[in-house]
């Protein structure tokens, strides 16, 4: 007879998440007794299904859905298969929640409250995944900020009861140009979305969107398009792949070579014979 799943729990932060916990976790025993949070509890069901009781009601969450809890919202979670669940969760403040959205709208919002129940939002579901899992590797920050913003603003927008419209963009090419020179200053530094954008004034939902708008790609993706295309000229000078990879930015030679087959379709050091 197999032996039932073991349930693994891991609570950790992300100082591009203030004042917030993450939670990696796998499930099969636990049931939850009823409690609340001080701030949002954002889980995003990775397998399995998650039942819970919340505001009067059982909900089920199942995988692509988003079990979302107001802040104060007494509820409790279970497995709802035999096999239980795992799941991404994301327990970020009032306060941070709220500045979001303000950031979204342009102009001062209300808490933004989530619907009572099961989201089940595929795509929503997958852009917070992908920003977790980017928080958890400590990948870049200018990337897995944008993902984090980029996937709360799109639940909000969908989702939340007072409603959360982006603002309309308008052209600035200055700030656009400002942002490409910081950019490149020192490709070796890391740089954060919300550093970023706070150079030229702009919240960082904002300073993403024109920037994307503008230029037709991320700031992270620009940055590391950046990245090769002066990476091709240091391997024509016979520069080895480690010290190019290195003088680049990129964390290692494995993360170097998979962006430059990515974009050039051969390894770097094949590129370069």
């Amino acid at each position: 007879m197999a032996k039932p799943p073991q349930d693994k729990a891991r609570f950790w932060r992300s100082p591009l998440l203030p004042d917030a916990e993450l939670l990696t976790a796998q499930y099969y025993a636990q049931e939850f007794a009823p409690h609340w949070h001080d701030g949002f509890a954002i889980p995003v069901i990775q397998t399995g299904a998650q039942s819970y009781r919340y505001r009067g009601a059982k909900c089920i969450a199942g995988v692509g859905s988003i079990a979302a809890i107001n802040p104060g919202e007494i509820h409790t979670g279970e497995r709802a298969t035999d096999d239980g669940w795992t799941y991404r969760a994301f327990y970020p403040s009032v306060a941070w929640m709220q500045a979001l959205a303000s950031d979204i709208t342009g102009q001062r919002m209300d808490i933004p409250w989530l619907p009572d129940g099961s989201i089940h939002d595929t795509e929503v579901a997958a852009k917070l995944g992908l920003a977790h899992r980017l928080l958890e590797a400590q990948a870049d920050a200018l990337q897995a900020e944008a993902a984090l913003t980029e996937g709360f603003a799109l639940l909000l927008s969908r989702y939340a009861r007072n409603r959360v419209q982006a603002q309309a963009l308008h052209p600035d090419a200055v700030r656009v140009a400002r942002m490409q020179a910081l950019l490149v200053e020192d490709m070796t530094a890391p740089l954060a979305l919300s550093t970023l954008a706070a150079a030229v004034g702009l919240s960082p939902f904002y300073a993403a969107r024109l920037f994307s708008r503008t230029v037709g790609m991320p700031p992270h993706a620009w940055r590391n398009q950046v990245r090769l295309s002066r990476a091709q000229g240091l391997l024509r000078q016979g520069l080895s792949v480690t010290e190019v990879a290195a003088a680049q930015g990129f964390t290692d030679q494995s993360h170097f070579t998979r962006h430059f087959k990515r974009a050039f379709g051969v390894a770097p050091g094949r590129w370069q014979m």
